[in-house]
């Protein structure tokens, strides 16, 4: 059984992909080290400090707005961010996501505050927030979706399945 585990980061509504990495650096470098030294820079500066591996990033509506920046979700998955939370996606971020291997859950996120622990159990459709008891109930991801996201993204995938 899959569990995850790890802080809140918390973010508002609209969170852009040139939020989390601005396109000046993208067209100076392609290089994911060096990116995410910028990352959520522009409204959480010393944010990648912050993060310890296993983490969740956690957002209000319409998380990954704006262009199709694929080097967004790339660079949270990269600073160690195992899942991200938000009441909605950008439905190209949340593709981008999966295709990488970086865990999207969707659920109302009100009751989520910044540093809070949380625990998460895709088989059980829960988001537990460990330091106020609460459980939140999540959408059952379809099995494909946790099995791209447990091999590591789309192209893993694929390749352990031997194909399509």
């Amino acid at each position: 059984m899959m569990r995850f585990k790890g802080h809140a980061h918390r973010f508002g509504d609209n969170v852009s992909t040139d939020d989390i990495i601005a396109g000046k650096y993208k067209h100076e470098t392609m290089d994911v080290d060096r990116l995410a030294d910028h990352i959520m820079e522009n409204i959480r500066p010393n944010f990648r400090p912050a993060v310890v591996p296993g983490d969740f990033l956690v957002g209000g509506l319409n998380f990954g707005c704006g262009s199709s920046r694929e080097q967004a979700p790339q660079i949270i998955k990269h600073i160690g961010i195992r899942a991200i939370v938000a009441k909605s996606f950008a439905r190209i971020f949340y593709r981008n996501a999966i295709n990488i291997g970086l865990l999207v859950i969707t659920c109302d996120t009100d009751l989520i505050k910044d540093g809070d622990f949380l625990e998460y159990e895709p088989e059980q459709r829960s988001l537990r927030l460990a330091d106020s008891g609460i459980t939140l109930v999540t959408p059952a991801l379809p099995e494909v979706m946790l099995a791209i996201v447990e091999a590591g993204g789309l192209i893993p995938y694929v390749r352990k399945r031997g194909g399509l």
